[in-house]
């Protein structure tokens, strides 16, 4: 990701949405609100700070923590004047310099779905040490390991699979990590004694559910449920309907407050 070109700061990955402030606004925001505003929040591959940029109105005090230096280096300029924000490089897996049970809410959308199973195993286990008693996190991750024969497959053939893919012939995975799935990720928070509390599984361009939103808490949390699992397989026409009417009511341009 240190040579990604980033001239569009990320936001072309906003752009079915009409913008990051749309996707925030009408995507993800009613999905977390209920965890938000907190004391300490903790944004895990926050690029160049799409998100972060309403994340940091919530939290009192927000880490952010990145394995590319390009990218906390931008955040640091992009949020200079903002006094309640830590950043820090780490090594995509692990988080040394987050506290024990000091984070209230850890967010992490549209990056770890690259990740494959080795760092998800390790953010789990870090979550397990820096959530607060009462803390949440809310976690993008990839579910494309249940289609891992199909994509492998995919990703073998010629350049010439994009115009079957335009037509619809063929599914594209978009580089999601093929080892993972949602069962996976269940699996490591077993293991590393953190409790599931719900996953939406989600497509992105198809209706394939190739994405999850996961989010876990600690046993013994006062936000502890019975784990529910839910398939949202509209979740792409979800993202285009927001896209259409979005542009009636959101300004496009980047770092527009809410």
């Amino acid at each position: 990701w240190d040579g990604f070109d980033w001239t569009e700061e990320g936001e072309e990955w906003s752009r079915l949405w009409g913008g990051s402030r749309a996707a925030w606004q009408a995507s993800l925001f009613p999905r977390i609100h209920s965890y938000l505003p907190v004391k300490r929040g903790l944004e895990i591959a926050p690029g160049f700070g799409r998100w972060t940029e309403y994340l940091k109105d919530s939290c009192e005090e927000l880490t952010l923590v990145d394995l590319t230096p390009r990218c906390i280096e931008h955040c640091q300029r992009r949020f200079a004047a903002e006094k309640n924000i830590k950043y820090a490089v780490n090594d995509g897996k692990s988080l040394p310099m987050v506290a024990n049970r000091s984070i209230d809410f850890a967010f992490s959308f549209d990056s770890l779905v690259h990740a494959d199973a080795d760092a998800i195993e390790g953010y789990v286990k870090e979550l397990s040490r820096v959530l607060a008693a009462d803390g949440v996190a809310f976690i993008h991750h990839s579910n494309a390991g249940e289609y891992k024969s199909y994509f492998s497959l995919m990703r073998k053939l010629p350049r010439g699979k994009n115009f079957l893919q335009r037509v619809g012939v063929t599914r594209d995975d978009s580089w999601r990590g093929l080892t993972v799935t949602a069962e996976l990720f269940r699996q490591f928070c077993k293991t590393y004694g953190l409790h599931c509390n719900s996953q939406e599984l989600i497509s992105w361009t198809h209706s394939w559910p190739i994405d999850c939103l996961s989010v876990v808490t600690l046993p013994g949390s006062k936000r502890l449920r019975p784990t529910q699992i839910i398939e949202n397989r509209q979740f792409y026409r979800e993202v285009r309907y927001i896209g259409n009417w979005s542009k009636l009511y959101f300004d496009a341009g980047k770092n527009i407050k809410p």
